[in-house]
């Protein structure tokens, strides 16, 4: 599936929760497996630089006889609005804050006559989208899986944010050089002494983990728009599902369906012990909460690589829907 199939709902009118008007917002998609109505649905949020084009990028978990069985579920993904997958980009992304693409997900959702999602999961700023999700909406999805994420933008992450934005700001190659100041955080010390252990390229006269890191830099460069760079990581900044005065605790214990986090032992940039102290404090006031943790050398990206753990880890969830049928 490609581009070809890509689907547009235009949002007439929206207003940010900061006060400023969109007029005919794109809000693009895809759907996979099933069609809408005939099967239980599974809603992909994507993570930082990735698409609605789920099968591309985490085809080790949805797709035929995979985790999320597309001869099983319908698969529905959204691209966040200004991500640059369907051409649409924002000039005044700063006006909007991860609660706002939450409601836009929302409005989607209606539109296509969606009540009920068995269930939202995502990686990265995806997993945060859900957390959002499903706090706007509390009786909306079964099954709540945010991965290798947080409910709330924390210290550490916002100063990161802060470089990326610095380097997206004044760098003469900007999306090149924040995705290798990123991947130095989404990758570990041992993740990166097990893939390179100091080795030298003697042809090209180069480390092969600065090779390594070029190759990806410029790799995203050559997809990823600058103005798509900047929305997301500003989103980033913004993760908060209080509101109104109310406490995590008091929103999170609201959400109906199953809360699973998935945290990554060894996460530079969310860290696991933040989702512990989540789970936690969640846990005493809402029984159908669990924490799982994938045992990674690689990072934050372990969401991406180690699949046979998350396989493992969600698996019940999803052959528990099979087996009612």
């Amino acid at each position: 599936m490609s581009k070809k199939d890509l689907h547009t709902i235009t949002i007439p009118s929206y207003t940010t929760i900061s006060g400023n008007k969109f007029d005919n917002l794109p809000l693009s998609y895809q759907v996979f497996g099933q069609t809408i109505g005939t099967s239980p649905i599974v809603l992909v949020n994507h993570a930082l630089t990735g698409n609605s084009n789920v099968l591309d990028w985490w085809k080790e978990v949805v797709g035929e006889n995979r985790l999320i069985d597309i001869n099983r579920f319908t698969i529905l993904a959204f691209n966040i609005p200004g991500n640059g997958y369907d051409g649409f980009l924002l000039n005044d992304f700063t006006s909007f804050v991860l609660k706002d693409i939450a409601k836009l997900f929302k409005i989607g959702l209606d539109k296509l006559g969606i009540t009920k999602l068995f269930a939202c999961i995502g990686g990265s700023i995806g997993g945060a989208l859900a957390w959002e999700l499903g706090a706007l909406s509390p009786n909306l999805i079964e099954n709540l899986i945010p991965i290798a994420t947080d409910w709330k933008t924390t210290d550490w992450l916002k100063a990161n944010l802060t470089v990326q934005e610095l380097i997206l700001n004044n760098s003469t190659n900007p999306v090149h050089d924040a995705r290798i100041h990123a991947m130095n955080l989404y990758r570990t010390p041992a993740s990166y002494k097990t893939k390179f252990n100091r080795t030298y390229n003697e042809e090209t006269e180069i480390a092969n983990v600065d090779s390594w890191l070029f190759h990806h830099g410029n790799k995203l460069s050559e997809r990823f728009e600058l103005k798509a760079y900047k929305l997301v990581n500003y989103l980033l900044g913004t993760v908060d599902i209080t509101r109104n005065g109310e406490t995590f605790l008091e929103i999170a214990s609201r959400i109906k369906g199953n809360i699973i986090i998935v945290g990554i032992d060894t996460d530079l940039f969310f860290l696991a012990n933040e989702n512990r102290e989540t789970y936690e404090e969640l846990s005493t006031r809402k029984p159908n909460v669990q924490y799982h943790e994938i045992q990674s050398i690689h990072g934050h990206d372990a969401f991406l690589i180690e699949y046979s753990q998350l396989n493992s880890i969600l698996k019940n969830i999803f052959t528990k829907e099979l087996q009612k049928k």
